[in-house]
């Protein structure tokens, strides 16, 4: 049976990641509802509404250099309006001059096309701060 919800895996990687690795900042935040909350659970992060979100991202972009994310596996789950995405993330900090590589997973929950709640389980460090 073919996936019934290829839109939402459309809006995790052609919207969502495009815009974090091109550091689009509109384009990212177009992703989520105004009130969305995502959580950073390996450290139990917390950024609560579009604001806080915004911070964050404002925050990732400007400490590091090259953002890249692939080798995605993505589940979409049409019961939930979710989708589960197991992928690698390389990431330059400016401050390290070397590369970082995770292996993360996020599970996006769906409003219509945009995210109400994010999880994110990172393989190192908290970089969403």
């Amino acid at each position: 049976m073919s996936n019934p919800y290829p839109y939402y895996i459309d809006i995790v990687t052609k919207r969502y990641f495009d815009g974090v690795d091109n550091k689009r900042l509109d384009q990212v935040l177009d992703c989520f509802h105004a009130d969305a909350v995502l959580h950073e659970m390996t450290s139990d992060t917390t950024h609560d509404g579009i604001d806080a979100i915004r911070t964050m991202f404002e925050g990732l972009f400007s400490t590091n250099g090259r953002i890249w994310h692939g080798n995605f596996v993505h589940t979409a789950d049409p019961e939930s309006n979710s989708v589960c995405s197991q992928f690698t993330v390389e990431i330059e900090p400016n401050e390290l001059g070397e590369e970082l590589v995770y292996q993360n997973c996020n599970r996006f929950y769906l409003e219509g096309d945009k995210f109400q709640t994010v999880y994110v389980y990172m393989s190192g460090d908290n970089l969403l701060k």
